[in-house]
């Protein structure tokens, strides 16, 4: 672990993804003990105030701007920040662990049960991703739930693709065929041997998902498919906003910035992570 920070340390970018990725961690999980107005709470007294650093710490100020109904827009993204980061989060996790154990069943079998679910990758990489999910959220109505199951369906191909990939490679390793010799199970060698040696890419794969998956939630979001009003939501705060794009500009450009930083610092660690564990890239550098 400390040979992995070090390394984080020497790499301006991963550092940069790093402390980035986790001031929005960190603002997701504190966002009930930071003092904020409650982001569903209208005024319209003060709707469309402009953005203002005067009396920052006064109780009714609104540095960045209140929205059409009067609502706080630092409040709405700080927390609707905890909503898309546990959104994306989950729909990582979940077709994740999918993808991977697909992954692992397709290489260590092959055969029937490669082809199989290879083509079942190979057709739902052919219809475009967005076009599934708004199918999908259609059929089953929008929800955080079905947000979740509409993101992870979209997510465990890559997992399985990569995933498979490795397994072919290890299955033909000394220690596999060890554990064949001395009679272990088939479970037990997918899932003591062949398992934690796939961990690293598929973390790998998570980083750089969660980033697409922020963005489609967002989109889906703005579309109405995504995380219902009232609670705060970066697209639907973009939705909301567009139609006052030229009389208020920080109704939506606020909510773009954390959506353009939250992408952009999880792509930066996800590159270096990728870079610092693919040892062809290590002996290049």
């Amino acid at each position: 672990m400390k040979a992995f920070f070090l390394a984080l340390l020497k790499s301006r970018a991963g550092l940069f993804g790093f402390l980035l990725v986790s001031v929005f961690v960190l603002a997701a999980i504190l966002a009930p003990y930071l003092g904020l107005p409650v982001p569903t709470r209208s005024n319209l007294l003060a709707r469309m105030a402009a953005p203002t650093w005067t009396g920052l710490f006064s109780p009714g100020a609104h540095p960045l701007g209140t929205d059409e109904l009067g609502r706080d827009i630092l409040s709405r993204i700080v927390h609707g920040s905890r909503i898309t980061l546990a959104i994306a989060a989950a729909a990582v996790i979940l077709g994740g662990i999918v993808g991977t154990l697909l992954g692992i069943v397709a290489g260590y079998y092959r055969g029937m049960v490669d082809r199989v679910l290879m083509r079942i990758v190979d057709i739902q990489l052919a219809l475009p991703l967005m076009l599934l999910a708004l199918l999908v959220v259609a059929a089953l109505g929008p929800s955080t739930r079905n947000l979740v199951i509409v993101l992870a369906l979209t997510s465990w191909l890559r997992y399985a693709r990569i995933i498979r990939g490795q397994v072919l490679a290890l299955r033909e390793r000394e220690f596999i065929l060890s554990a064949h010799a001395i009679g272990a199970g088939t479970w037990r060698i997918m899932l003591k041997h062949l398992l934690p040696n796939v961990m690293t890419p598929a973390l790998v794969i998570a980083t750089l998902e969660l980033a697409r998956i922020i963005i489609m939630d967002a989109a889906l979001s703005f579309l109405g498919l995504g995380v219902q009003p009232p609670n705060p939501s970066w697209g639907r705060m973009l939705a909301d906003g567009r139609v006052y794009i030229s009389t208020a500009w920080w109704i939506v450009t606020f909510p773009g910035i954390a959506i353009l930083l939250t992408v952009l610092s999880v792509n930066l660690l996800g590159d270096w992570l990728r870079d610092h564990f693919d040892p062809k890239l290590r002996t290049m550098r």
